[in-house]
């Protein structure tokens, strides 16, 4: 439906997207909560986009933007319940998406009217010259940030994303794979990544263009509402692949395989409800989602043949995935022998909002082989004497230039590095060092002087979030146990 150009100037976006966030008070004012702002604007901001874009044609006329801004009082707020519901039974496989089982928790008819003005008097023109896609990312990202939102637990720092897309290089005619999406950051910025570099997919065959923009992306998520964001996201930067609602960690899962290139964060924790997760095809059985999601991802790479390279992927981890014994330490063990583990760059504390963990981004491809994939592996530190980051002093791109220069421009880690010893932030060890550490891939050598500081505390917002975090983890593990226990 939409057919989008990222911008060269960021500023207006930048201003329509403050308004948006403005009318937010709109919302709180009627009840609803921070989860469910951006998906209430969500509905609102399609039709308007839609008109924008002259892409209304699959909207029947009677649901229409107009069709809002001509009522007032209980009518508008009647129309629009019944407008939801009917979008959500469209036969468009997009519209219907976007709409599924969507219901409004506005009550007031004024302030569904305050919210239609609002949005109609925004700069349009201008919003369309610089890219709905960034005004609507923007807003996401602005959600995320705010802490009572919750919205930080499945929205990756952009710049974080962006780097790691640098450093994978996703070509034209690959296929990619998130695992978790969540809004579908990863994927958008590998899209723009490859648009970027084929003149907006123009320099592309026409067959080659249609793989693009309806295969070569595949996303799974779990959560109904953040996976109607995904797609709206999707539609605005002119994504018609699939974005899938399930479990990759159950059954259905074992269909995403044969991925040219992983990009993810899968979500902290232990699997909902307690347990393992239900795959009857994972080796290793393991309560921790990011070891059950790394075993996915590592399983899911396309085997090198003689004519196509293995798939590779960059995935973002906490630190317990690096150093948990047993079940753990199987699984880093099989992942080096079927993969070349060649990075681990050891991510800043207090980059995620809703996260006070300590978090890694591991790249790897799949060896040719189900043995001896890792010679060595490479472990950029940019955590220890490094700013305290977080609203005060966000992460920037800049942040990320040594880490890239240092990766060099093998997107497979091949190029030639250099071991800058205990004083410095890259160095390598061989795959007989790490098995003589019990697989232990937290790997630390650098004393963090800035740890005299506020007795190397984080600030206080990300501490509270790391220990509500560890103790909601500490209380599923409990449940699972009992659950296992009267078995």
């Amino acid at each position: 439906m939409f057919n989008v150009r990222f911008s060269l100037t960021m500023s207006t976006s930048f201003d329509i997207v403050a308004k948006l966030w403005n009318l937010c008070n709109v919302l709180r004012d009627d009840g609803v909560q921070y989860s469910s702002y951006v998906t209430e604007l969500t509905y609102l901001l399609f039709l308007k986009m839609s008109e924008e874009q002259n892409a209304e044609k699959p909207i029947p006329p009677e649901y229409r933007w107009k069709t809002l801004t001509d009522k007032e009082g209980t009518e508008l707020l009647q129309h629009y319940r019944k407008l939801l519901v009917a979008l959500g039974e469209s036969k468009n496989e997009s519209i219907k998406a976007i709409f599924a089982n969507a219901q409004t928790s506005l009550r007031q008819p004024r302030h569904l009217h305050t919210l239609v003005t609002n949005i109609a008097q925004l700069d349009w023109y201008s919003a369309r010259e610089e890219g709905l896609g960034d005004l609507y990312e923007g807003l996401l990202q602005k959600n995320a940030e705010e802490s009572k939102s919750g919205a930080g637990q499945y929205f990756t720092p952009r710049t974080l994303i962006d780097s790691m897309v640098r450093c994978m290089q996703p070509q034209a005619g690959e296929t990619i794979h998130d695992p978790a999406c969540g809004t579908l950051g990863f994927l958008v910025a590998a899209d723009r990544y490859i648009k970027d570099r084929t003149d907006e997919l123009l320099n592309l065959t026409i067959t080659q263009q249609n793989f693009q923009k309806e295969e070569a992306f595949v996303g799974v998520e779990l959560v109904p509402d953040t996976r109607r964001l995904a797609i709206m996201n999707a539609l605005l930067h002119d994504i018609h692949s699939p974005i899938l609602l399930g479990d990759t960690l159950s059954n259905e899962g074992k269909a995403l395989k044969n991925a040219d290139l992983v990009l993810a964060n899968p979500p902290f924790g232990t699997k909902k409800g307690g347990g393992a997760p239900s795959r009857d095809d994972f080796t290793f059985a393991t309560s921790n989602k990011q070891l059950a999601f790394l075993q996915h991802i590592y399983r899911s790479l396309r085997t090198p043949t003689s004519k196509t390279p293995g798939g590779r992927a960059a995935v973002v981890l906490p630190d317990n995935v690096l150093f948990e014994d047993n079940t753990g330490a199987k699984i880093r063990a099989d992942l080096m022998e079927k993969c070349n583990l060649h990075t681990i760059l050891r991510l800043p504390t207090g980059i995620f909002y809703a996260q006070g963990v300590k978090t890694n981004v591991l790249f790897f491809q799949r060896h040719k082989k189900d043995t001896d994939g890792t010679k060595n592996v490479w472990v950029y530190d940019m955590r220890n004497n490094m700013p305290k980051f977080g609203k005060r002093t966000p992460l920037t791109e800049a942040h990320f230039k040594d880490f890239e220069k240092s990766y060099g421009k093998d997107a497979n880690g091949g190029s030639q590095r250099k071991d800058l010893g205990e004083d410095g932030r890259f160095r390598k060890f061989s795959r007989k060092e790490i098995a003589d550490r019990n697989e232990n891939l937290d790997i630390n050598w650098l004393r963090d002087e800035s740890s005299d500081d506020n007795n190397g505390l984080p600030e206080p917002e990300v501490l509270a979030a790391s220990i509500l975090d560890r103790l909601q983890t500490a209380a599923k593990e409990i449940k699972a146990l009992q659950k296992e226990l009267v078995k």
